[in-house]
């Protein structure tokens, strides 16, 4: 079950403090800058950093040539 749209507004990312996006499809809270996913257990956000999984999208690695 999705968490309630009011909470949403207050949840930021522990690691960043930035504000997270929820994605229906996952059940998931996603941080778009770091590249992670907190999951969402009986409607209730998982905000520790060890829960939170890597999202498939992560940003290049600074420094590495791209071909």
């Amino acid at each position: 079950q999705p968490p309630e749209p009011s909470l949403l507004r207050f949840l930021v990312c522990p690691l960043s403090k930035r504000p997270l996006r929820y994605e229906e499809a996952t059940n998931e809270l996603i941080n778009e800058e770091l590249g992670i996913a907190y999951p969402i257990i009986d409607g209730i956000p998982n905000m520790v950093p060890e829960a939170a999984r890597t999202t498939q999208k992560k940003p290049p690695a600074e420094g590495s040539k791209q071909p």
